[in-house]
């Protein structure tokens, strides 16, 4: 069985994760997912690509605490979190959030939650890379 959290460089599939989600359990009555993808564009810049980098160790510790902390906060009965490393070009995937849960409401609030912690905490960074040259994104919601 493949880990819910993992900081991977290749693409992920979405259809495998929830698959793998549901396989867990037939009490899931909701899911919930957030795929985050790369854009062309970054304010007045185009973007060709994006290389993100983290803390690789403590990046992993803090995703894992995150999901245990929605799946208590939340009452969800599995969720899953896969974030790619290395250079993402404009269309790819990012990031992937799944949450599983009895119910469709706190399968979307968790959803949610979970973004929004990730981007706050998770020690990951990223660098646009425009024709203008290469920028630092600072993090934001």
């Amino acid at each position: 069985m493949i880990d819910a959290v993992r900081l991977q460089t290749e693409d992920f599939s979405l259809d495998a994760e929830v698959a793998t989600l549901r396989a867990g359990s037939k009490r899931i009555g909701g899911i919930s997912t957030f795929l985050g993808c790369a854009r062309d564009f970054s304010g007045e810049r185009e973007v060709h690509e994006i290389a993100f980098d983290a803390y690789h160790g403590m990046a992993l510790a803090e995703l894992t605490r995150i999901r245990d902390e929605a799946i208590a906060r939340f009452s969800l009965i599995d969720a899953r979190i896969v974030h790619r490393l290395g250079t993402v070009r404009a269309g790819e995937n990012i990031v992937l959030i799944v949450v599983g849960a009895e119910h469709r409401a706190p399968a979307f609030d968790a959803c949610r939650w979970l973004i929004d912690e990730l981007k706050a905490r998770a020690p990951i960074w990223k660098k646009e890379v425009s024709p203008q040259g290469e920028s630092w994104v600072t993090p934001h919601p």
